[in-house]
């Protein structure tokens, strides 16, 4: 297994001989205007990709979509890749994937999974948020887990913070890898809605044998928390060895 952090919450994962894509998000910086109501309001995406768009989808041929957010899925998330991908998604938002008509959408349920090409792709919960207000109001959220012969499980656990769903994901399925969608996103009242230092010592606290990525920073503007302070509580932590902050661009292998 190969991992690229593309930028925020996109990776590309080469896995089984096939390449995948997490969260499509490939608009240029400052394409798009700020997450309002939030602490610092700039343009996103705040930083540029690390290489062009179309050397980022060059031969992915299929996209786990954790949720359809902006930050998740852009336009040029749309276009940039080949048309004839398969889209692999939660059930709630094949709905609001229709009117871009891409060619193969396929829900992948909570239980029963999917099966690709020799993977398979089991789907997990997640909250989007700590107050119940902040749940409903940004609505489902999923992650997947992948696994194949010869493979290491990888889990991606998409925008949630340490909450029973990932509690049981960890349990239920026992992760070599997990990334997890880090950064303290915030608005200007309530807690964060994705993880912050806690939820990641927290991560590393329940799967002490897994190799763990933490993403999701320094690229959209209600992400707080930078990876320099990551790192910090990390080390503080004593876990810094098992959890890695990549750079855009940067890749990791089993």
């Amino acid at each position: 297994m190969r991992l690229t952090l593309v930028r925020h919450a996109t990776l590309l994962i080469d896995y089984a001989g096939r390449r995948l894509m997490v969260d499509p998000m490939l608009d240029a910086a400052g394409a798009r205007g700020p997450v309002r109501g939030t602490p610092e309001e700039r343009p996103n995406p705040l930083v540029e990709l690390p290489m062009p768009a179309a050397e980022a989808v060059a031969g992915v041929e299929a996209v786990l979509l954790t949720h359809t957010h902006v930050d998740h899925l852009d336009a040029a998330g749309v276009t940039s890749l080949d048309p004839g991908a398969v889209w692999f998604c939660q059930p709630e938002d094949v709905e609001d994937l229709a009117p871009i008509d891409l060619a193969d959408v396929r829900a992948v349920p909570a239980d029963g999974g999917a099966e690709w090409n020799g993977i398979r792709i089991d789907r997990t919960g997640g909250r989007h948020g700590r107050e119940e207000a902040a749940v409903q109001g940004l609505g489902p959220v999923s992650g997947f887990v992948l696994r194949a012969d010869g493979e290491p499980t990888l889990y991606v656990a998409g925008d949630t913070v340490w909450c029973p769903e990932v509690e049981e994901a960890l349990a239920a399925h026992s992760p070599d890898w997990i990334v997890v969608n880090a950064g303290g996103a915030r608005f200007l009242h309530g807690g964060t809605i994705t993880m912050e230092a806690d939820d990641v010592i927290a991560v590393a606290g329940a799967a002490p044998d897994a190799r763990i990525v933490a993403v999701h920073m320094e690229a959209i503007n209600h992400c707080l928390e930078s990876r320099s302070a990551l790192s910090r509580r990390l080390e503080q932590a004593g876990v810094e060895r098992r959890v890695h902050v990549p750079a855009d661009g940067e890749s990791l292998s089993s």
